[in-house]
């Protein structure tokens, strides 16, 4: 936190604005990420393969607490450049857009369009192309030729796509995916998504945000829920830096999703999605539970690596299920849909947390358990996808 007036006006208003539009671009690209990777799996390894995309993104939030837990609290961290001082938190900040920057220039340099959008919008010859070069990777040891063979006529132009020169016609091309998501033959999985990604998002960001302050009212209370009071308007006005065994326990609970990880690349194909999906938030509603319970700060910080690599699994026959559900030309549009809803429901969670942690922490941890549990009994209505051919 800046000492001065300009430093603290910069921070409460100029940092949120920042962080909102890092939020879009990272909210934007994750339905995109899963819908064009999974064009390109083969039908019967894709689960594993979404699943290993999918570890990558949790170990992200690994690297990330290893690199708070070593940077802001580090006395060394920080330099200047120009006008500009760089504090260790900013130095994290700017450790973090790393990866971001490079994956978004490789991304753009070096992958190919899906050749099924190119199909959609009547780009035949560019689609072949695609296909040949990943027959030629699939195939580079083996000395095979590629089969000729014919597609099938585009379902849409491309000047149909292209025409987006006014806001109404824009609203209108957003609509109507959303419109088709909720038609006869597919309201009744979408209607089923939504409330499992509500369920998920809510408890799983909710109680992720808060885990420190729950941690920290065990070690002083007993329990997560006993009735401790940290007065935060006092809190709120100190300056003293956080201690580092705040950032040693956030890493611990986020590399304990790694297991859940590997254990969804090895069973996700002969599992199944659905099977995954309602038994990991089964699974997690029981261990939120027992964090109500719990007496020390060694159970409370076992139960939360539990949930954090139960969870996990859940996240990721979400993302293999997700496009597996939909038809090309609907599937960026729903997943994009239900990281929206997941958005909200994260938002909630925060402020359902944010309001009752202090004064009655049982109604938030209980409300996470139910909703996990709901979206566990909810998931047992899906269709089963497992190694189904996308359309």
């Amino acid at each position: 936190m800046a000492v001065t007036t300009s430093g603290m006006i910069v921070e409460t208003v100029e940092t949120p604005t920042l962080k909102l539009l890092a939020m879009v671009g990272v909210g934007g690209s994750i339905p995109v990420i899963f819908s064009y990777f999974s064009e390109f799996m083969p039908r019967l390894r894709r689960g594993a393969m979404i699943s290993a995309l999918a570890t990558f993104w949790m170990a992200g939030n690994i690297l990330a607490a290893g690199l708070a837990w070593m940077v802001i609290p580090a006395s060394w961290a920080h330099f200047s450049v120009f006008q500009l001082h760089f504090q260790s938190w900013r130095l994290f900040v700017l450790l973090c857009s790393v990866p971001s920057i490079t994956s978004a220039l490789l991304f753009r340099l070096l992958m190919p369009e899906s050749p099924k959008f190119l199909m959609e919008v009547g780009r035949e010859k560019e689609a072949v192309h695609v296909f040949r070069l990943m027959f030629g990777l699939n195939t580079r040891r083996k000395e095979k030729t590629f089969p000729e063979f014919s597609l099938c006529p585009a379902s849409r132009h491309r000047e149909d796509l292209e025409d987006t020169s006014s806001l109404s016609s824009i609203l209108t091309k957003v609509s109507v995916p959303v419109k088709q998501m909720f038609s006869s033959s597919l309201r009744s999985r979408s209607v089923l998504l939504l409330i499992i990604s509500y369920c998920i998002s809510f408890g799983y960001y909710g109680l992720w945000m808060w885990f420190p302050e729950l941690l920290k009212k065990v070690e002083v209370g007993g329990s997560p829920c006993a009735n401790v009071s940290f007065q935060p308007s006092v809190l709120n006005q100190s300056c003293d830096p956080v201690g580092p065994a705040v950032y040693m326990e956030g890493f611990v609970i986020a590399a304990s999703n790694l297991p859940g990880n590997v254990f969804t690349i090895l069973v996700m194909d002969s599992t199944g999605g659905k099977t995954l999906l309602s038994c990991s938030l089964l699974v997690s509603s029981l261990s939120v539970f027992f964090i109500y319970l719990v007496q020390t700060k060694a159970q409370s910080l076992t139960l939360s690596c539990i949930f954090s690599g139960v969870s996990v699994v859940a996240w990721n026959a979400l993302d293999v299920m997700g496009p597996e559900l939909y038809p090309t030309k609907l599937r960026s549009s729903a997943l994009g849909f239900f990281t929206g809803v997941g958005r909200v429901a994260a938002i909630t969670g925060n402020m359902v947390f944010g309001r009752l942690v202090d004064t009655d922490c049982a109604v938030p941890v209980l409300l996470v358990s139910a909703l996990l549990l709901t979206g566990g009994l909810v998931a047992l209505l899906l269709p089963q996808t497992r190694q189904t051919e996308l359309t």
